[in-house]
């Protein structure tokens, strides 16, 4: 294994990481700081709107930089700023820190994978970002149910704590193991034909939207559905970890054999599935006790497969239809967090408003909204879009 391609995929382990490591004491959290849970999951909306906003931006700003000296920085930064969320006095004040996070991993995502397509030869360059970008799979298997049980046993404030030492590890493995990376020379175009792509994005955004409204609220679900709180919650979200696996296996052969619209229908449907099994058992319809709990494991299994099933396949289809424009993937990586920040906004309305199980109810018309938007607008085959002026 690659050391250098390591270090970079311990980057965005530790940023995806660091984006729910407050999930599973979400609610103790929130009383503490003495704001409902719906407000508190506000939390992660700043986090992914900065991501969302000014990642493409920022990535353009720096594009002249030395990529290990601004993966550098921004892990630094993050470590530092995660640290004083720890600190934070009161909930205003830990919101703006997260808006801080969210900065820092705007620019550090796109960083790592630039630089990981930089440091291996062509041939090799795609199984490198997958690696890289597998770090956010780690994440839900190991360092969000780590944050979850150390949450639990310490204190929600022990979480950023754990935040700051992933992120500080990976900017010492940068620091120590990457060497410079020369950004990329300018591309020929710098447009891409929007049309034939938004369709596309409307597909991540909505699929997102629909997984993050119960991912981010998943202490109370799990609670409400299966009788599990505390260090408890922490062995579902490795379900999501578990999930997320099998979803990136599948998707990835589907992309290679050139999978369009008919398997993006059924993630949306296994989406539907998953949160249809969530209404059930936050509605207590099904025995309390271990009949609940497998349940609530197989509607966040579901879930999670079904979205990391469809991310290969969009992003095949982007990269086909944008003839490989990497503005069209950057733009794509922000709708994808655009779509996180709507799913904990609308989870957060309805916890507030209907309760636990409105929060699976709303996943679930999301989730409609996708299917019909998947089937009426996304062509069965994507011919490439002519290239934008330069």
């Amino acid at each position: 294994m690659n050391p250098r391609i390591l270090v970079l995929t311990l980057s965005t382990f530790a940023f995806g990481s660091t984006a729910f490591i407050f999930a599973g004491v979400l609610e103790t959290m929130a009383q503490d700081l003495g704001v409902a849970t719906a407000v508190a999951g506000q939390l992660q909306t700043s986090y992914v709107l900065v991501s969302a906003l000014l990642g493409p931006p920022l990535a353009w700003l720096l594009g002249k930089a030395d990529r290990k000296v601004v993966l550098a920085a921004a892990l630094g930064f993050g470590a530092l700023a995660n640290l004083a969320c720890a600190m934070a006095p009161g909930f205003q004040s830990l919101l703006a820190l997260r808006t801080l996070v969210g900065l820092a991993a705007a620019i550090a995502g796109p960083t790592a994978s630039v630089a990981a397509a930089a440091l291996v030869p062509p041939e090799r360059r795609g199984s490198a970002v997958a690696m890289v970008m597998g770090g956010m799979t780690m994440a839900f298997v190991i360092g969000i149910p780590l944050g979850s049980f150390v949450g639990a046993h310490f204190g929600w404030r022990s979480t950023f704590v754990l935040a700051g030492a992933l992120t500080a590890i990976a900017f010492a493995g940068v620091i120590t193991l990457m060497p410079s990376v020369r950004p990329p020379p300018p591309s020929a175009g710098g447009r891409i034909a929007l049309a034939p792509l938004l369709p596309l994005y409307a597909g991540g955004f909505l699929c997102f939207a629909a997984n993050m409204t119960v991912n981010l609220f998943i202490a109370p679900v799990v609670r409400v559905g299966a009788g599990v709180t505390g260090a408890g919650v922490g062995v579902f979200q490795m379900v999501i970890g578990l999930g997320s696996i099998v979803g990136l296996s599948l998707g990835g052969r589907a992309g290679d054999r050139g999978e369009g619209r008919e398997w993006l229908i059924t993630c949306f449907l296994g989406q539907l599935l998953a949160m249809s099994l969530h209404v059930a058992a936050t509605s207590h319809l099904t025995p309390p006790g271990l009949p609940s709990q497998l349940m609530v494991a197989m509607a966040i299994f579901i879930a999670s497969t079904s979205l990391f099933s469809l991310m290969p396949v969009l992003s095949s289809r982007i990269i086909q239809t944008s003839q490989g424009a990497p503005l069209a993937m950057a733009v794509n990586g922000s709708v994808n967090s655009m779509g996180q920040a709507l799913g904990s906004a609308v989870g957060g309305f309805a916890l507030a408003t209907v309760g636990v199980p409105g929060i699976p109810l709303s996943a679930i018309g999301i989730s409609v909204a996708g299917l019909v938007m998947t089937t009426l607008l996304i062509p069965r085959r994507t011919s490439p879009a002519p290239a934008g002026p330069p």
